[in-house]
């Protein structure tokens, strides 16, 4: 019996990390050179996507420089201008802008969305 729950258990383990790591960044996290410093299993320089899809997870709205918006239009501003001391003291850089709007939007949707 014992045997049979821990193989479960470790079943279970192996498809939730699984979802994670099976997921495909968004061509846009690419062209940004979001993958520089984001992966989204594990804290690289910047946080795991991971862990920022669960920390705003329920929330329908965010502060950016002292400004509240909406989350989603607030995380894209963030992405958009970068930012500091969300996730400790390293410093986010703005996107590129070559990434448009539309692009940054997706991504917040997909940050947003693996914590589903």
């Amino acid at each position: 019996m014992k045997y049979t729950v821990m193989h479960s258990l470790a079943a279970i383990s192996l498809l939730i990390a699984g979802r994670a790591l099976s997921t495909e960044m968004p061509p846009s996290a690419k062209k940004g050179n979001c993958i520089l410093c984001h992966a989204i299993d594990k804290k690289t320089i910047g946080p795991a996507w991971l862990d920022v899809s669960k920390k705003y997870k329920g929330l329908a709205k965010y502060t950016y420089k002292g400004v509240e918006y909406n989350l989603e239009e607030g995380l894209a501003l963030k992405i958009r201008k970068g930012g500091h001391g969300a996730w400790g003291n390293t410093t986010m850089p703005s996107t590129p802008p070559a990434i448009k709007d539309e692009e940054i939007k997706e991504l917040v949707q997909f940050i947003l969305g693996l914590d589903k």
